[in-house]
């Protein structure tokens, strides 16, 4: 299964158009999650409570974790989410606050160091920016930093548009060389 965590929420969402292009030329049996319809809210006290006294315990079969068990049990995962304030949308935070769960997506050997969880050979994100994307770290690098050392997913690989809002810029030109890009790796 391909899980498409769709953090995108305009209805014209670039990024989901691009998103879309790729879950068509790689696309079968997607579960797509459209996380403004989902109830994810950041983790508060009790809630961090409950899901480590579950976890510890190894009850992993309460709805508070049925998010990590599709995230970790996904064979290929796109994550689409658009740079807004120098970063992603908030809601990709919390969505990853749910996800991560000693036992499901990653566990820490006995030195301590972690290790993945996640049977997905690849995670791909895509994101588009109206302006130029100066650090890949507080977006991309974040996502695949988590992949690389706490997922165990050791393929990850971006796709953006940037600039798309600067005056006098050819929108349709700028989404057509990233798709261009997508179709050299999907070949």
């Amino acid at each position: 299964m391909i899980l498409f965590v769709n953090a995108c929420v305009r209805p014209q969402s670039r990024t989901k158009q691009l998103a879309n292009y790729i879950l068509q030329k790689i696309g079968h049996d997607v579960k797509e999650l459209v996380l403004e319809k989902e109830n994810i809210v950041p983790l508060n006290c009790q809630t961090l409570e409950r899901r480590t006294k579950l976890a510890s315990s190894g009850i992993f079969d309460d709805p508070i974790f049925d998010l990590a068990k599709d995230f970790a049990a996904a064979e290929k995962i796109i994550i689409a989410a658009p740079y807004w304030d120098l970063s992603f949308p908030a809601l990709l935070k919390c969505y990853i606050e749910q996800i991560n769960v000693i036992g499901l997506t990653f566990a820490y050997n006995d030195a301590g160091k972690p290790y993945g969880l996640c049977k997905a050979d690849e995670l791909i994100y895509v994101t588009t920016s109206g302006g130029t994307i100066f650090n890949e770290d507080l977006g991309f690098g974040y996502i695949k930093s988590l992949a690389h050392n706490f997922y165990g997913i050791k393929n990850v690989s971006c796709f953006k548009a940037e600039n798309l809002d600067l005056i006098g810029a050819d929108v349709e030109s700028i989404l057509q060389r990233t798709k261009m890009e997508i179709d050299r790796n999907f070949a």
